[in-house]
């Protein structure tokens, strides 16, 4: 993950209110999460892999749904007046794609919301990654299927744990599946491009923002296969234990 930014001095909003409160913000959601588990899972009958994965994928749901709900209100209705291109990038915006909703002269995004507490929240981020200050074409069309797609399956997941329906492996798969092209189409245009849009100059903004928060949405989708495919498999195997035992007799 390369980027243009080589100092090497620690910016002074590393860990000013802001971040810190946009850092607390996840930590509800994720014990929010936990509190849905202990009141729609028998803690009898449910293994703890089934717990975990109701917990993330309530988790996934709530991000998608309150964090990345919030970043697209702001793409779209969230705006700032400039000239022109020049004037955004004098003025430090990150301007829009030619052309966004048919209008010219503005910009989009977190950086046009003001004290809007998600707007802050999402210009945290952007220290890390520009684009998320503003409007990028490829961003903006990947979260418009993570917040009505993704979001309501991920729902759709924790409901059928909870049902015990078997359902939950196919769609765990498909999600998950989602999930990895997805990250991949977010990070392989700035890798392609040297990272242009990334700063890479302190621990917080490379492992913290860019990585750990980023690979979450890799390594726990990956653990979704392979738990939903040893289940489906599981299911073969006992069909054709079932239909051996028929033929011999």
């Amino acid at each position: 993950m390369a980027s243009t930014t080589t100092t090497t001095t620690l910016p002074p909003d590393l860990f000013d209110q802001t971040t810190l409160i946009s850092l607390a913000a996840t930590v509800v959601i994720l014990l929010a999460a936990f509190g849905l588990s202990r009141a729609a899972l028998d803690g009898k009958t449910t293994s703890p892999s089934l717990r975990f994965l109701f917990i993330w994928h309530a988790f996934d749901a709530l991000i998608h749904f309150f964090l990345e709900g919030s970043f697209l209100y702001h793409c779209f209705f969230s705006s700032a007046p400039v000239q022109d291109a020049l004037d955004a990038a004098a003025r430090g915006f990150f301007p829009d794609p030619h052309n966004y909703l048919g209008s010219t002269g503005l910009v989009h995004g977190a950086q046009a919301g003001g004290e809007n507490p998600f707007a802050q929240l999402w210009m945290v981020y952007a220290r890390a990654d520009r684009r998320w200050a503003g409007v990028d074409l490829g961003v903006v069309s990947l979260e418009l299927l993570t917040v009505f797609v993704v979001g309501p399956m991920a729902c759709w997941v924790c409901y059928d744990i909870a049902k015990k329906n078997p359902r939950a492996n196919i769609t765990m798969i498909i999600l998950a599946t989602a999930e990895l092209y997805g990250g991949f189409m977010t990070f392989c245009p700035e890798w392609l491009t040297g990272s242009i849009n990334l700063d890479t100059s302190n621990f917080m903004y490379m492992w913290v923002y860019l990585v750990f928060f980023n690979t979450l949405w890799v390594w726990i989708p990956i653990y979704a296969i392979y738990k939903s495919a040893a289940d489906i498999f599981d299911a073969f195997s006992v069909r054709s234990a079932v239909l051996g035992s028929k033929k011999a007799n």
